[in-house]
């Protein structure tokens, strides 16, 4: 890594930030103007770039606009906290000087957007439009014209909410990877025998896993309930109010749900973990219950604009998703919708075949680190700029500032790279696994038919508990009274079936064979 220059100065939007004292979220892109040579730092967060001091470009807060919008991208968080603060006149003065420039007009589409003033500037008439967010550094939406401006408004979502997902490397890579080809592809691959099954099972995994990142094991109605709503998330609208309400109505504990948004009980929720009986750590805090319902309100427009844009399915998945469990509208069940949404997003854009789920929770479960810093990328981030305190018995956590506009521009860009990972892990390993497992299960049943035709349960019974020990039953299972009626070269017979069903070896770890 290139080492840091001592002496540097803020520039573009850390400029801007620290004159202004402005209270908004880390840009992606940092940048300083130093004595040392052009460099450039990553990591896993953040870049910051070094320039020379020849790139120093003013004194004024427009030299710095102009820079960062040159240099840096879109702060949109920033740009709606800053471009109020001018005067109309002063605003004016400065488009005027550039009146076709790029980055003019995108500053003075924005100030007019953001303060719901109108300039007093003739329309322009004439020139090319001007993207507002550049195509090849930010995944984007289909583009509003603003022929005032002669802007392009192609954000992801809306001027009010719009998650940020930028073009790194790394999505190129995996986009090249044709993911959703090599889904179709495996599908097709699965025998018509156990097709069916395939699917039920698939479903039932997605569940459990879910409920098990929450350290939760449903009972058999929530887990009946939740694959239900899975295999027919494509048949509703989950981006209207009502359906996440009775999703949610669903999948949690009928004494913990409710009838709308948390605004409609007051309550502020929070994640954290107890330390004793009296302390508490606190992850992330979601909005206060007085901002989303509006919060909500625009997510759900941005959502179903990224819908129906032309972004990758998992790059819309991940737009959706992340920002949801961010905004954390319900005092339960948030985590789940996160990822049933997931599934809802790549259902309607058809990323697999019709009617099929895989799942991608259980990949998330095997990598649970990678799940956690994909949240954190955000929480990180987020929980340094709330003012919070407990109060009250039994203690409550109060948000002390205001912080609606913290969670309207969310950067999803690392979430979308891990979501991407975890796509892939469920295709390439998790998925033909299981098709494995099932196909190994009806060879074994197969084969154990031809020596003894057990009753389904009983069959079922015998091989599971060879599966647990390595393809040999004990001799405590063995004088189960299922198994009560069977010769000993019978049992003998049927324990070879299922290991060369499974390919298992006398000292394999059997729980490697388990799905």
């Amino acid at each position: 890594m290139t080492s840091i220059p001592e002496s540097r100065r803020n520039v573009g939007y850390l400029f801007l930030k620290e004159r202004h004292g402005l209270h908004v979220l880390p840009h992606a892109v940092e940048s300083y103007v130093t004595d040392g040579a052009r460099s450039t730092t990553k990591d896993r967060s953040k870049t910051e770039e070094f320039y020379t001091k020849a790139y120093w470009p003013g004194e004024s807060d427009w030299d710095h606009l102009e820079f960062a919008l040159k240099h840096e991208g879109v702060h949109l968080q920033l740009l709606r906290e800053l471009l109020p603060r001018y005067p109309a006149a002063e605003m004016k003065a400065f488009v005027q000087t550039k009146p076709t420039g790029v980055y003019g007009r995108r500053l003075w589409f924005l100030y007019e957007a953001f303060t719901g003033t109108q300039l007093d500037i003739p329309d322009l008439t004439q020139g090319n439009y001007t993207d507002l967010l550049d195509p090849r550094e930010y995944y984007v939406g289909h583009a509003e014209r603003s022929p005032r401006h002669r802007i392009n408004n192609n954000l992801l979502g809306t001027l009010e909410f719009s998650p940020i997902v930028r073009r790194t490397r790394r999505l190129k890579e995996y986009e090249n990877k044709k993911l959703e080809e090599r889904c179709q592809k495996l599908i097709a691959e699965v025998p018509p025998e156990i097709y069916q099954r395939a699917l039920d099972y698939l479903f039932l995994k997605e569940t459990k896993s879910s409920y098990a990142i929450e350290r939760e094991t449903p009972d058999q109605k929530r887990a009946e309930r939740f694959a239900k709503v899975l295999r027919e998330a494509k048949l509703r609208d989950y981006l209207e109010k009502q359906n996440l309400v009775e999703l949610q109505k669903a999948i949690v504990d009928p004494r913990f749900a409710h009838s709308g948004w948390r605004d409609s009980i007051h309550e502020q929720n929070y994640v954290g973990e107890s330390l004793s009986l009296t302390e508490e750590k606190v992850h992330f805090i979601p909005p206060k219950p007085a901002d989303i319902a509006q919060l909500m309100s625009s997510f759900e427009a941005a959502s179903r604009k990224i819908l129906k844009s032309s972004v990758h399915p998992v790059v819309a998945a991940a737009a959706i998703a992340y920002p949801f469990v961010f905004l954390h509208p319900f005092l339960d069940g948030n985590g789940r919708i996160h990822r049933f949404l997931i599934h809802y997003v790549l259902s309607t854009l058809n990323f697999a075949p019709e009617g099929v789920i895989f799942p991608v929770s259980a990949t998330m479960l095997h990598h649970m680190q990678r799940y956690d810093e994909s949240l954190e990328a955000f929480s990180e981030l987020v929980i340094p700029l709330i003012e919070w305190k407990f109060e009250g018995r039994p203690k409550k956590l109060r948000v002390l500032n205001d912080t609606a506009a913290l969670y309207r521009y969310i950067d999803c860009t690392a979430m979308a790279e891990a979501l991407f990972y975890f796509v892939d892990g469920t295709i390439e390993e998790e998925l033909p696994k299981e098709i494995s497992f099932l196909k190994n299960y009806d060879a074994a049943r197969h084969r154990m038919r031809d020596i003894v035709d057990l009753p389904e349960r009983h069959a079922n019974l015998f091989l599971r508990l060879c599966l647990q020990t390595g393809g040999r039953l004990s001799s405590n299972k063995r004088r189960l009274p299922e198994f009560a009626q069977l010769l000993d070269q019978e049992i003998s017979e049927l324990e070879e079936a299922v290991a060369s069903a499974f390919g298992l070896k006398a000292d394999e770890d059997p729980s490697k064979n388990l799905s």
